[in-house]
């Protein structure tokens, strides 16, 4: 039997297993709730600059006014929790972060918590997939092109129909896209085309989450000197490119080997991964 993990509530510690929520909470009832997942390696926390920003970014635009997080405290609690869970190689954090008020729709009051919780995964460090992933188009519900998409909320239904129509149609993955019929992302990475030393991926406007590994991607881009273009993508590029890869912070970099009848290479993304690996040795 697995042993049961602790997780990290309002600065205390519980089993992953004891109930310390009631019907109540409002990230159950309305999806008031904003997360982060944070890659670990050889037991430390990764890119966590970046995800603060991003959380910071979620909870202003949340407007939880009451929830005055401290970093450097959180900080101290992540580490805590990944020494009590004995990770000291390859990981995954989730920090939630939700308004605790009563209330129906409008909240009562402005107080929030947070819950953090940690799990191993088998990869220490990021490794290109062997096998190429299978995509194609999700075009039943389309994502909006309202900053709410660049934030993580814990309220995401296409995503959820776009995994399940993945699963349905034997894929890997699938795209996608938002009200104008552009390519906006995947069930849960970003997307990235490579072309001649030029990379391409749909802009934040379009709709796309605001990713963490995006920002290293184009980071490490910039510093290998390949041409970034992100903006407005069509799904016939799709039939022009020479790679598609996709990125997560737990995954890292995924090349994808077919899209209908096009098949891809993926020296680029592997490129990345190893430039990746770098930052996090």
């Amino acid at each position: 039997m697995n042993k049961s993990l602790y997780i990290n509530y309002n600065g205390k510690l519980f089993l992953e297993t004891e109930k310390i929520f009631s019907v109540n909470n409002r990230a159950f009832k309305y999806g008031d709730a904003i997360f982060e997942t944070i890659r670990i390696m050889n037991g430390k926390l990764c890119f966590l600059s970046d995800h603060f920003e991003r959380l910071k970014k979620g909870i202003d635009f949340l407007q939880m006014k009451a929830c005055n997080l401290n970093f450097d405290e959180l900080t101290k609690q992540m580490e805590e929790l990944l020494v009590k869970n004995n990770i000291n190689k390859g990981g995954r954090l989730r920090i939630t972060v939700f308004r605790e008020a009563d209330g129906f729709y409008i909240p009562l009051n402005q107080s929030c918590a947070y819950v953090i919780e940690v799990k191993p995964i088998e990869l220490n460090q990021y490794e290109l997939n062997a096998t190429g992933l299978k995509i194609d188009i999700y075009n039943t519900y389309k994502r909006s092109t309202s900053k709410l998409s660049n934030i993580k909320t814990t309220n995401d239904i296409p995503q959820i129909l776009a995994g399940l129509y993945t699963i349905e149609n034997q894929l890997d993955d699938c795209i996608v896209l938002n009200k104008h019929n552009r390519i906006v992302e995947t069930t849960s990475s970003n997307i990235f085309l490579y072309k001649k030393n030029n990379i391409y991926t749909p802009s934040l406007d379009e709709g796309c989450m605001d990713g963490v590994m995006r920002k290293q991607i184009l980071r490490i881009a910039e510093k290998l000197k390949i041409n970034i273009f992100e903006g407005m993508l069509n799904a016939n590029v799709l039939l022009q490119t020479d790679e598609v890869f996709l990125t997560n912070v737990v995954k890292g970099v995924q090349w994808v080997k077919s899209f209908k009848e096009k098949t891809y290479t993926n020296e680029a993304a592997q490129v990345f991964v190893n430039e990746l690996n770098k930052i996090n040795p």
